[in-house]
């Protein structure tokens, strides 16, 4: 058992790991970046830590400081979370050279999953589809030959790397030689390596990902899988379980095959294998060998708590429970509240929270690692919050969204909570109607745009005072974005 466990990370998340091993009595370690001094995981934590920053390497990306915590304090176990480096094999490997416990797969596992091309090849020895697709591009020459193979239009996507970054789409040779460089250079920017490789594009597709938990003794489970297509420059939005396009067959041949890949590969901990959908077929993308951020939905669904058992399976325990132990009870859905300005095409927005109301009530849960008074640092990722709901069917579900939106209150910057509330009017998305480029095709900024005009206009044409204002609080953020933007601190 583990008796300490370093989080090597920050936000909503590094909360949420923290939360989990207080559960499991084991006393918490954080680390920080200068800026995160005041951050809500430094304070929950038993004891925190500086990561000092050279200007080279990232605090939390910084192995050596994170390594030489452990060490000094005698950690037994580190939780990467997401992003950063919870897909670095490298990082994995030095904690576990060193005795320290890496909560995730095992290295040689990051390692081949890190690689798109290997992943697919995996996925394809197990049965799964994939979409036509090339090998790594070595060239312009190259890349148009292999486009020409697989037919326009074609994805450019980074080999390593994921959240969106490193994908670029091309219609024609014109366009490919241009995607191939953009696409390389925002790879190596972002992940260090460049390498690119060739996807046939499928128009319009649905986002669709499997949860897997396997243990050190070969057992695996799936818990169903998550609907993610409410998307933004390929990030997601929205999440929901169970998706409103597979039926139970789907779900339960399509987990069998998830668990096989999971077993061939000699996976262990927690992980998340994505998928294409279009016409009722599913088409693999990648294999996430982390916590995701959308893990709550599945949670709500489930009863399961996958952190917990992230942390169990790294200590050597068996999976307490087995598939036919799994049930799926009515629906979730989370909404990643963000602090970005949905009509400034999601511009971040980072500032000062100068008001934060969380809502309450059954079967609602928000996830967050903020409080009145702190301020949002503009270095990092948008998360503010994830919004996360259940109920016993999709429409319950929608409602009770739209309820805990409007109690909702965070004032200080701009945030995409009205654009939720317009996101769930929606006809189409009320009847599951959704893809990847749902939020383009039903122009869903363009009527957020004009209803928030309509009210602000309304407002201050009557002259009504903040307190005379018997409406949602949802629209307070955009009421009062001009009054707020400059507020005091004190």
């Amino acid at each position: 058992m583990f008796d300490t466990l370093l989080v090597a990370n920050r936000g909503e998340i590094a909360v949420r790991i923290i939360r989990a091993a207080r559960e499991l009595d084991i006393k918490t370690y954080a680390v920080y970046s200068p800026v995160d001094k005041n951050a809500l995981h430094v304070k929950l934590a038993d004891e925190s830590f500086p990561l000092m920053e050279d200007g080279v390497t990232p605090s939390y990306l910084d192995i050596d400081q994170i390594l030489a915590c452990c060490l000094r304090e005698n950690i037994t176990s580190v939780h990467p979370g997401y992003g950063f480096l919870s897909e670095s094999e490298i990082f994995a490997e030095t904690l576990i050279k060193h005795g320290v416990n890496f909560i995730g797969p095992p290295p040689k596992v990051i390692e081949l999953l890190g690689n798109k091309v290997k992943s697919r090849e995996k996925a394809v020895e197990v049965g799964l589809p994939v979409p036509l697709g090339s090998e790594i591009i070595e060239n312009e020459r190259h890349g148009i030959k292999e486009a020409r193979l697989i037919g326009y239009p074609v994805l450019v996507k980074a080999v390593f790397g994921g959240g969106g970054m490193g994908i670029q789409r091309a219609r024609t040779p014109r366009e490919l030689r241009i995607a191939i460089s953009n696409a390389s250079a925002q790879a190596k920017s972002a992940f260090g390596r460049g390498d690119v490789f060739l996807e046939k594009f499928i128009e319009q597709p649905r986002h669709i990902e499997f949860q897997i938990l396997a243990d050190n003794y070969g057992n695996v489970v799936h818990l169903g899988e998550r609907e993610c297509s409410i998307q933004r420059r390929n990030q997601k939005l929205l999440e929901e379980a169970p998706s409103t396009a597979i039926s139970k067959e789907e779900r339960k041949s399509i987990g069998t095959l998830v668990c096989k890949l999971a077993k061939k590969l000699g996976y262990k901990s927690a992980g998340t294998i994505e998928f294409l959908y279009k016409d009722n077929q599913v088409m693999f993308n990648e294999i996430n060998p982390r916590i995701q951020v959308e893990h709550p939905v599945t949670e709500m669904l489930t009863g399961k708590d996958i952190v917990k058992e992230q942390i169990k399976i790294a200590q050597g325990e068996e999976l307490s429970f087995k598939q036919s132990d799994i049930k799926f009870r009515g629906h979730a859905m989370e909404l990643r509240i963000n602090a970005e300005d949905p009509l400034q095409n999601f511009q971040p927005t980072p500032g000062y929270v100068s008001r934060f109301v969380a809502p309450g009530g059954p079967h609602i849960r928000f996830d967050t690692a903020i409080y009145e008074g702190y301020e949002i640092p503009d270095c990092y990722d948008s998360l503010i919050g994830k919004l996360i709901v259940s109920a016993e069917s999709r429409e319950e579900v929608i409602s009770r969204a739209q309820n805990a939106l409007k109690e909702l209150i965070i004032i200080g910057f701009p945030n995409n909570i009205t654009f939720f509330d317009q996101l769930l009017q929606d006809r189409h998305f009320q009847q599951g109607d959704i893809s990847i480029n749902f939020i383009e095709d039903r122009k869903i900024l363009m009527k957020l745009e004009k209803n928030v005009c309509a009210l602000a206009s309304a407002l201050f044409a009557v002259g009504l005072k903040k307190s005379q204002m018997n409406l949602p609080s949802l629209s307070e953020n955009w009421r009062m974005k001009g009054k707020m933007d400059g507020i005091g601190r004190d």
